[in-house]
């Protein structure tokens, strides 16, 4: 990641799209700020960025449903993060297993 130059918004974030690296199913979306990007990469866990609590949040830490990194890319523009993960339990913080249960 040393040599990429990832393009934060102006609050300091980054989207980060988080999705089942067996079953390529969409999970969820977050915020990543550097440090946060930086603690995934060293522990190969999800670490995001809390806008509301403005706080690290370690995925799982409370409810056990934690998302190990499997790879992570980023977008053609470098404004975006794609995570691969292995989830243990749901995504979404009402139960469902992905943040994207409902539907038009």
């Amino acid at each position: 990641m040393d040599a990429v130059e990832l393009k934060y918004n102006e609050a300091g974030l980054i989207p980060c799209i988080v999705q089942d690296a067996e079953t390529r199913e969409v999970l969820m979306m977050a915020w990543m700020n550097a440090d946060s990007l930086s603690l995934t990469m060293e522990d190969r866990t999800m670490w995001f960025w809390s806008r509301s609590r403005r706080e690290l949040w370690h995925k799982g830490a409370t409810s056990g449903n934690t998302q190990k990194l499997v790879e992570l890319r980023y977008d053609c523009d470098a404004d975006t993060l794609l995570a691969l993960v292995d989830p243990a339990g749901p995504a979404c913080h009402t139960g469902e297993r992905t943040c994207f249960y409902r539907a038009f």
